[in-house]
This record gives C-alpha cells, sequence and structure tokens, in this order.
C-alpha cells in the first residue's frame, strides 16, 4: 500500500528506527514503529470470544435483573486515573480509589514490575475485588468491561469475586451507555486535564454518595441509593420466606 511504502522509506532499514532529528517531527515522539496489527493483538490478547459482550446473558441487557455492572476508567494528567463500576439496573454508582505506588517517579524501577502509576491491570483488578466483595453475591453476576489492557486479570477477578467478566466491542462506547453517562457527570467533580490522584478514597467516596442520592427521572425519581436498598430488602425478604 502507498502509506506503507511511505513508511518503509522513512524508517532506517535494518534498525526500524527514525533519524533523530525526524522523531521530534512525529505526534508520538516514538523514534520505533509499532505495527498496527501487532499493537492491537498485544493489547486484546487477553480477550477471548466467549468473553465479548455477545455473550453475556439476556438478563443484562432487559434490566430486569440487578447485579450486572459496567465499568471503565476515567484518566487524568500524569497516568492518573479513577475507577468507575455503575450497575445497569439501579445506577448505584462505586468509585476505585487508584493511587500511585511506592517508587512512582523514580528513573529506575524494575523491568517488568507492576505499574506504578497506579492502574494497572493488577492495581485495577485488587480495587474492583475489594469493592464488589462487598456485596451480596446476588449483586455479583457480571461486569462488562471497556476493550482495554486494564481488566487483563480478568480471569483471576472472577474467581476472587464470582463475577464474570466480559468486554465490549472496540470503539463502541454506546454497549454500556449507563458507565458512559455516568463517566460524563462524574467530569462535573473530576474535570479533564487534572491530576486526579489529588482526591482520596474518602473524597472519592463522597462524591459517588452525591450520584447515589440524586433522583433519577429513569427510576421513576428514586435515587440509585434508594433503588439498591429496595432491591436488597426483597432479597432478604425472600431469603427469610425460603427459610420460614
Amino acid at each position: 500500500m502507498a502509506h506503507e511504502a511511505i513508511y518503509q522509506a522513512l524508517y532506517i532499514q535494518g534498525r526500524g528506527a527514525l533519524k533523530r532529528e525526524l522523531v521530534t517531527c512525529l505526534c508520538t515522539g516514538r523514534a520505533l514503529r509499532v505495527l498496527q496489527a501487532r499493537s492491537w493483538q498485544r493489547a486484546n490478547g487477553h480477550v477471548t470470544p466467549e468473553m465479548m459482550i455477545s455473550e453475556r446473558p439476556a438478563e443484562a441487557e432487559g434490566r430486569a435483573v440487578p447485579g450486572h455492572w459496567e465499568g471503565d476508567l476515567i484518566i487524568g494528567t500524569g497516568r492518573s486515573a479513577i475507577g468507575t463500576l455503575v450497575e445497569r439496573t439501579t445506577r448505584f454508582t462505586t468509585l476505585l480509589h487508584l493511587p500511585r505506588m511506592d517508587g512512582y517517579g523514580v528513573e529506575l524501577r524494575v523491568k517488568n514490575g507492576p505499574a506504578l502509576a497506579g492502574r494497572g491491570a493488577e492495581a485495577v483488578k485488587d480495587a474492583i475485588a475489594t469493592t464488589i466483595t462487598t456485596l451480596p453475591e446476588q449483586l455479583r453476576r457480571s461486569l462488562t468491561w471497556d476493550r482495554g489492557k486494564k481488566p487483563a486479570q480478568h480471569a483471576q477477578l472472577s474467581v476472587d469475586t464470582r463475577l464474570q467478566v466480559y468486554f465490549a466491542d472496540p470503539q463502541s462506547p454506546w454497549q454500556r451507555g449507563t458507565n458512559e453517562n455516568t463517566n460524563g457527570l462524574l467530569r462535573q467533580y473530576f474535570p479533564k486535564g487534572t491530576d486526579l490522584s489529588r482526591w482520596d478514597a474518602d473524597e472519592l467516596d463522597a462524591v459517588a454518595h452525591a450520584l447515589n442520592t440524586r433522583p433519577r427521572k429513569t427510576l421513576g425519581w428514586n435515587t440509585p441509593a434508594e433503588a439498591l436498598n429496595e432491591h436488597l430488602l426483597s432479597v432478604q425478604e425472600a431469603g427469610v420466606a425460603t427459610t420460614a
């Protein structure tokens, strides 16, 4: 193809690198070229067909049964991030604190070590597990995540939480519409272009509380907290009736 011929002409053959004076002209600033196909495989290699959103239970699509969640990260400057989990039926929101780890910003670091910015796959997995396991098992049915590397430890997450993980199709944010809409609301509290690590766990809880106590038209002007509490009460009553 024509564009491939141009790339081959620009990059130094054998080394696959650009001359130093040309690197500054690139938007990426990369001296080494990463082929599109290879980079796609690396970013999505953990996703298999049975984990795609098309395989998610039909009950999740209908919103009649609570316990199906959508998740993503909102990104800030300095590789900072906040995790977001939204329950599809009640719109109940939980925010994941992803603090930077010790050693972040140090020039020398362990090769192949954890992502010290706090938003690596293992950190995100641990944050989800810590949060979701505080909920009854009836509210841990599935999680649909944005396509990317961050939930790459989904298998261990499923073992730890009994939560089945699914992935949206690439570049299809509408498949996680509840989460996308919530992230839009969250930008009122966490504007783009800011360092999200400045907010601690208590402050994230306060923001989540503000969203969960805001009446929603889609819930008949109940709040997400009221909707979730109503479901929990019905589960408890059903359990009492079963044991009676």
